[in-house]
């Protein structure tokens, strides 16, 4: 069995109040082996990490949503302190426009890297899915989104896993073990014994799950297309605001109806509001408006919800 564990690094809008930090959540994927990334990093995240335990040197890859000091300013720090703390692994940062911005991150200051920063820059225009991470058990998938500036948003995928049934085999007069089990999960069939065996002749399928996260963005389809089906959707809702009045104001940032019908649309199982405007510090209000509505939630620092 596998299990996803998103912990909620921060959660606030553009400015931080006493129980919220810059935007930051952490993935820790566990299968045979584990995984390690962070999507968004603001001012404020390796202390984050610290108390939520967990180990940033384990980190290979960070996913910047875009370019505004709240999603990314804590960077600098944490690679200052990978650095002090003698890292020898490559970083990967993957952004839009991620090449022109690490580049300038990595000429303040006197401090030199004593490990390689690699920039993957993540296509910020158009309606085209990219994956920028894809590995035996899982891909890292990203899409533009709404914003005022370049922004994209992203999704964790789990590939579907085949399991064996070892009895169905035993009955196909299939070894216990061999290379005919390589080839029917690479291709789905394989020749034994002058017979054709079919994937689903001897192994069930488990569906992968899905994690989506917005960043900031108005509402679009591309965040459907991201989140579809997803097991949950962390969105923007810096607002509770009327949607008519919100896009009157000129906010690119979605509201907390727009949000409820996207995760609908998307068929999202749950739903995580995160990105909450200071403006919103009285949390039982915000328990009260979404207590009608089942399975969505309201993101808090430092929550951790796991999927299995």
């Amino acid at each position: 069995m596998t299990q996803i564990e998103v912990t909620m690094l921060g959660t606030t809008a553009g400015v931080p109040t006493q129980k919220r930090n810059h935007a930051a959540l952490h993935i820790l994927y566990r299968s045979e082996n584990e995984f390690q990334m962070l999507f968004d990093c603001g001012e404020g995240t390796q202390r984050q990490m610290l108390f939520a335990d967990i180990n940033f040197m384990r980190i290979d890859n960070i996913f910047i949503t875009h370019w505004h000091a709240d999603h990314y300013a804590g960077l600098l720090g944490l690679m200052e302190t990978m650095n002090l703390e003698k890292r020898s692994r490559p970083l990967r940062i993957f952004a839009p426009e991620a090449t022109k911005f690490v580049d300038l991150l990595l000429q303040l200051g006197y401090a030199n890297k004593y490990f390689d920063i690699v920039a993957v820059d993540a296509p910020h225009d158009g309606n085209e899915v990219t994956t920028l991470l894809d590995t035996e058990e899982f891909m890292v998938q990203s899409a533009p989104m709404n914003h005022r500036i370049p922004a994209v948003g992203f999704a964790f995928v789990e590939k579907d896993r085949m399991k064996i049934d070892k009895e169905k085999a035993k009955r196909l007069g299939l070894p216990e073990k061999g290379l005919i089990f390589k080839k029917l999960k690479e291709k789905g069939t394989a020749e034994f014994r002058g017979k054709t065996v079919r994937i689903e002749d001897v192994a069930t399928i488990e569906k992968g799950k899905r994690v989506a996260y917005s960043g900031d963005t108005m509402i679009c389809e591309n965040m459907v297309t991201l989140a579809k089906d997803a097991d949950l959707l962390i969105h923007d809702s810096t607002f509770f605001m009327d949607p008519e009045e919100l896009r009157a104001e000129g906010y690119k940032h979605a509201g907390f109806e727009d949000v409820l019908a996207l995760a609908k649309r998307a068929n999202a199982k749950q739903l995580l509001l995160t990105h909450i405007s200071r403006r919103y510090q009285n949390e039982k209000e915000l328990a009260e408006r979404i207590a009608s509505h089942a399975n969505v939630s309201i993101a808090k620092d430092l929550m951790k919800i796991v999927l299995k």
